[in-house]
């Protein structure tokens, strides 16, 4: 038994290139009931099992909602040569904050994915969808997404995840500095998107500029072929220079960069003299997305400019 739902006939593209977009991208309504408990007979199976724990096992600490929603795969693009980015339409119930992940259940495959949310929370809000960008891998939810996943397949999901930014109103301002390895940028960029969205509405509304002061991204690669979301960040920080800047480190560069991209593009690493220059111990809120032995290093920096250790927030995936 499948929980049933009702698809409107309008479909909604991604921003920027053009996906592969089925007649199912769009707002996702389903019955009153929002927990999935027949759609998939693996849901069912014993989750203590240890050859089925990897993402589950590393985040069993983590904070949870109860809830289990169906969902839509309504559109898909090649995000990089190795990153696909698919745009999932979802139960209107369906909430979660910017820098947050889901649990990916997939018919069929046995092992549970975790993936961190890209999109923000406001276009869920406007569109109801969220996009998530996946690197390919042979681990079987990856795989799966690279392999055989198409425009209409079904899936579940359920969000999770400590690693967010979600200021009230009352908060005390703060100055955003995001730093992102690879495809640690996934919560990063949801959370700029939202500080945009913040942004945008306290401004149209009258109230300022809310309880952002700035928000700066270092973002470290590879190569700029693999700096994913680049072209949305560069607009985002010539929309609001006041507010959004951003560095892009690559570390193994062979060809030119494009002439649009060198202003934001540095060769090397991510240093302590970059990072200094965002620092400022009673204002600045650092979150760090990557691979561990980077965000040690990062975190280690951070302390020695002075940033409380309490005002450095990181998520470790792999």
């Amino acid at each position: 038994m499948s929980v049933p739902c009702f698809l409107s006939a309008t479909v909604r593209g991604f921003h920027g290139a053009v996906p592969a977009v089925g007649p199912h991208c769009c707002r996702l309504w389903a019955s009153r009931t929002p927990t999935v408990r027949f759609a998939f007979h693996q849901l069912r199976r014993n989750m203590s099992s240890k050859r089925q724990m990897d993402h589950l096992e590393r985040t069993a600490t983590n904070y949870r909602q109860n809830a289990l929603y169906k969902a839509q795969v309504c559109g898909i693009i090649n995000e990089s040569e190795t990153v696909k980015r698919l745009r999932i339409a979802v139960h209107p119930d369906f909430v979660f904050k910017a820098g947050q992940w889901v649990d990916f259940f997939i018919p069929e495959v046995e092992k549970v994915g975790g993936f961190s949310m890209c999109s923000s929370p406001g276009l869920l809000q406007r569109e109801g969808v969220i996009e998530l960008a996946v690197k390919y891998s042979k681990h079987p939810p990856a795989h799966w997404v690279h392999t055989m996943c198409t425009v209409g397949s079904t899936v579940a999901m359920r969000v999770g995840g400590d690693f967010f930014f979600d200021p009230a109103p009352s908060d005390p301002s703060v100055d955003l500095l995001l730093v992102a390895g690879g495809v640690g940028i996934n919560p990063l960029y949801s959370i700029l998107l939202h500080t945009k969205d913040l942004v945008q509405l306290s401004r149209l509304s009258g109230g300022g500029d809310c309880n952002i002061g700035s928000a700066h991204l270092c973002y470290s690669a590879r190569n700029t072929q693999e700096l994913l979301f680049q072209s949305a960040i560069t607009e985002v920080c010539r929309e609001f220079p006041d507010k959004f800047s951003c560095d892009f480190h690559v570390t193994q560069q062979s060809a030119g960069v494009d002439p649009r991209l060198q202003p934001f593009v540095s060769r090397g690493r991510i240093t302590g003299e970059v990072l200094q220059a965002h620092v400022d111990p009673q204002r600045t809120l650092c979150y760090l997305c990557g691979p561990p032995p980077m965000i040690e290093a990062i975190s280690e920096t951070l302390m020695d400019l002075g940033l409380p250790k309490d005002r450095i927030l990181f998520e470790k995936w792999w």
